[in-house]
């Protein structure tokens, strides 16, 4: 019997290649971009298909009879369709366009939350960014609604017997992180739905990170709601998506009221279109969607294992660097990890490496990262934290740690 064919190794020349910033320098020293988690670079595929609609497609959508009207609404409603596919959507009329995870947060919070009453309870972890957790907190000073918190283990995984003992009779929904963006913890997205539906609540995966670090597959999942953001994913910023699943987008009331997302208009009030149309107010951010169609077809274009096992290498020598690195503590160790480390040192505030490495040309994030309950969880203030692409390599983890050593060495 033949031994199974290991399919290639990525070429990662290739592949950065395609991503005109990466030559540059910074300070005389190749950029090194470790900061992907906040933000991605985007290939030249992205950036064609944003300039060809500026430059030959441009029109408003969905309400043109003209030329170019109809065919920026079919690359429009293409990238729909691409979106769906995706995340393993059954129907594209599930995807609201969004800008971003944080715009699609707010929209589930805004319109499920005229379904709740006080004492409803929202369910959050301790590792959630801000754009998940601030929405349910104005809920709360709004509504008189309950926020509580699964806890996180020093780990950095999330507690799901304790998860499953929070979820009572007044929880309506619950609402978790796929994977952190300061722990890059992948969380059990079908476990918690399953946790969740058992008991009557819905559930709602931020996916900003893992869609681009894993398949997703929201119908595998089965959870209620995900929200991913597209400039993560290679993609232009303001554009992402909102999944809802069965006829949740029938049964919620629309987020914003303008053109676009109406039936009729009567002096005495107003019917609305279809989903999802009747949850997208206003002009959208047409050529920022048509490109996150192109961010998608250029990431279903790679070997996604290979992409996985690339980014996993680079983690593990990352790691082993930041382990054997006096004064350095990593925050967040759960085995199930994405491209995402985040250290904290005792000779020095996570702001002023961050400022030392970029000397060297090496980008990385650093802050409280949108999560200071997380923060405040695993006693710190602050982090600088690495994250990891396809176009990264073992070159560029290397001068991250050369450069952190000569940062230790200047402020010790």
């Amino acid at each position: 019997m033949n031994a199974p064919v290991k399919p290639p190794a990525l070429d990662i020349a290739a592949i950065r290649d395609q991503f005109p910033i990466l030559s540059r320098e910074i300070n005389g020293y190749p950029l090194a971009y470790l900061d992907s988690a906040a933000s991605a670079q985007k290939p030249r595929a992205v950036i064609d298909a944003v300039s060809h609609v500026y430059e030959h497609s441009y029109a408003n959508v969905h309400r043109g009879l003209h030329t170019l009207a109809n065919e920026a609404t079919a690359a429009f409603e293409g990238a729909r369709g691409k979106i769906a596919d995706f995340i393993g959507a059954e129907r594209a009329e599930q995807i609201v366009l969004t800008r971003g995870t944080t715009e699609a947060i707010n929209l589930v919070a805004y319109s499920f939350g005229q379904t709740l009453q006080p004492g409803d309870e929202i369910i959050v972890s301790q590792m959630e960014h801000h754009s998940n957790i601030v929405p349910w907190l104005l809920l709360k000073d709004r509504l008189g609604i309950e926020v509580k918190w699964a806890p996180v283990s020093d780990e950095g995984t999330l507690d799901y017997e304790a998860l499953d003992a929070l979820i009572g009779p007044k929880t309506r929904l619950v609402a978790i992180t796929h994977m952190s963006n300061v722990l890059g913890t992948s969380t059990d997205a079908r476990r918690i739905t399953e946790l969740a539906h058992a008991k009557g609540a819905a559930v709602l995966i931020d996916g900003s990170q893992s869609v681009v670090h894993m398949a997703v597959d929201v119908s595998e999942i089965g959870c209620d709601f995900f929200a991913f953001t597209g400039h993560k994913l290679y993609g232009p910023t303001g554009a992402g998506a909102l999944y809802a699943a069965g006829d949740w987008l029938d049964r919620l009331p629309p987020f914003l009221g303008g053109g676009e997302m109406i039936a009729d208009v009567l002096d005495d009030g107003v019917t609305f279109a279809d989903v999802p149309h009747k949850f997208e107010a206003g002009t959208p951010s047409i050529a920022d969607v048509i490109g996150l169609g192109a961010a998608i077809d250029w990431v279903k274009g790679l070997d996604r294992t290979a992409v996985m096992e690339h980014e996993r290498a680079l983690l593990d020598r990352a790691t082993a660097g930041l382990t054997g690195m006096d004064g350095v503590r990593i925050i967040g160790t759960a085995q199930d990890k994405g491209a995402i480390v985040s250290f904290a040192a005792d000779w020095a505030h996570a702001h002023d490496i961050a400022q030392i490495l970029d000397r060297y040309g090496v980008a990385v994030r650093a802050g409280h990262h949108c999560a200071q309950p997380l923060m405040r969880r695993m006693g710190v203030t602050s982090t600088a934290r690495a994250s990891f692409a396809a176009y990264n390599t073992a070159e560029e983890v290397d001068a991250f740690l050369n450069a952190l050593n000569k940062a230790r060495d200047f402020l010790t």
